[in-house]
């Protein structure tokens, strides 16, 4: 199998490289598995082998805008370039699609895409990558449409795959994300707390994740003011879209700080051993995404045994069970493509509203951890997803 990836460790930023990296290792222990990414990587253990790719070409004089989009088509370029001798390509996000479809047409092997988010819902990268959005949609339409089969992580993303492409229903198939429940444990240690200066004597409520319009953190900001007194705030955020965002977000969070007092503000992408502190000893995990495919980070923090607070969009009811592994928190979008709220301050109280909920009810809360680690273990592990989808795989040369 040859893996096509814009993230592999150890430049992991998001979902779509946690999911990369667990399923090329599950299934290197079925098939010989070349992983291609962006990076310098260079490894090779047992039957699966890692190269990262250089940029190809100059960008040097690129609009800054731009930079990013061409500088994905020259890796997607350089990736076909390397012999193949892979019986099928399978894609990950719209970065490595034109790999993925010269791949196909060139070496004749069929091409499987994995749709981790879908460019027509994240309107808001327009004002990350000016008319590299355009870019980017045109080359994730070209390879969804010419994929031999589409796995969309959700049945969430499955519609809406089939609302906005044009490809056969029989070609789009739901496998979930995964989580690796031997790693994601609850953990005892707590010296990456006192690092950040986190307040171990009060019940805290987190988030993890990339600062972008996505990911809803400015409405959990906006939340923060109507929390009860007496619990933290924890928010483990970095890797801002655009400067723009990186300033709304500094504003946000020093107004909250002043009204509430007690919010730690991580600036920076973890490791792994420091987010499962941040998870197992986190009273309350809130997820405001307001586009979310899947939505792997709730199911890391259910594996620490974490009540989840989390809006009710995309493959998010699909993970989180309410009122059994937690809270889902509705709101009307604003019917713009933004997918944003079309009440903000609304939604940032109902926000408040679910986690002062739960912060209400230590009991209630433990619960709903142990039944989210349950579920974790039973339903999502990356052995029965990576079986999934070779078999997938086998269909296509059948």
């Amino acid at each position: 199998m040859l893996i096509l990836t814009n993230e592999y460790p150890p430049d992991v930023y998001g979902g779509a490289g946690v999911h990369v990296e667990y399923l090329a290792r599950e299934l290197a222990k079925l098939v010989d598995v070349d992983v291609r990414t962006f990076g310098k990587q260079a490894e090779t253990e047992g039957r699966l082998h890692v190269r990262g790719s250089a940029v190809a070409h100059d960008l040097g004089r690129t609009d800054e805008r731009l930079r990013p989009v061409l500088a994905a088509l020259s890796r997607g370029l350089g990736f076909a370039a390397e012999p193949v001798t892979a019986d099928v390509v399978h894609c990950h996000t719209w970065y490595t699609h034109l790999g993925g479809v010269v791949t196909k047409l060139a070496y004749g092997i069929p091409l499987v895409v994995t749709t981790h988010s879908l460019e027509p819902l994240r309107p808001w990268k327009r004002e990350q990558l000016g008319g590299g959005y355009d870019v980017s949609s045109w080359v994730e339409r070209s390879a969804i449409e010419l994929a031999d089969a589409v796995i969309a992580v959700s049945r969430e993303t499955r519609a809406d795959v089939l609302r906005l492409f044009d490809v056969p229903a029989e070609r789009v198939h739901v496998i979930h994300n995964g989580i690796d429940t031997d790693e994601y444990v609850p953990e005892d240690a707590t010296d990456a707390l006192d690092r950040y200066g986190i307040d171990r004597a009060l019940p805290y409520v987190l988030f993890v994740g990339r600062i972008t319009r996505q990911k809803g953190i400015i409405h959990l900001v906006r939340a923060i003011e109507h929390l009860d007194p007496g619990m933290g705030v924890v928010l483990c955020a970095g890797a801002p879209d655009t400067l723009e965002i990186a300033a709304e977000m500094e504003s946000a969070v020093a107004a909250a700080s002043e009204r509430h007092g007690n919010v730690v503000w991580i600036a920076e992408m973890v490791d792994k051993p420091t987010v499962r502190q941040l998870y197992s000893h986190a009273a309350v995990f809130c997820c405001p995404s307001v586009y979310e495919p899947f939505g792997i980070i709730n199911l890391e923090a259910m594996a620490c045994e974490t009540a989840v607070v989390a809006s009710a969009v995309g493959g998010i009811p699909e993970v989180v069970v309410e009122g059994e592994t937690g809270l889902l928190v509705d709101f009307e979008p604003a019917g713009d493509g933004s997918f944003q709220p079309r009440d903000p301050e609304r939604f940032a109280r109902d926000l408040a509203s679910a986690i002062n909920e739960l912060m209400r009810d230590p009991a209630r809360r433990e619960e709903m951890g142990r039944a989210g680690r349950r579920r974790a273990v039973a339903h999502f592990g990356w052995a029965a997803i990576a079986r999934q989808t070779l078999d997938l795989y086998e269909s296509l040369l059948d």
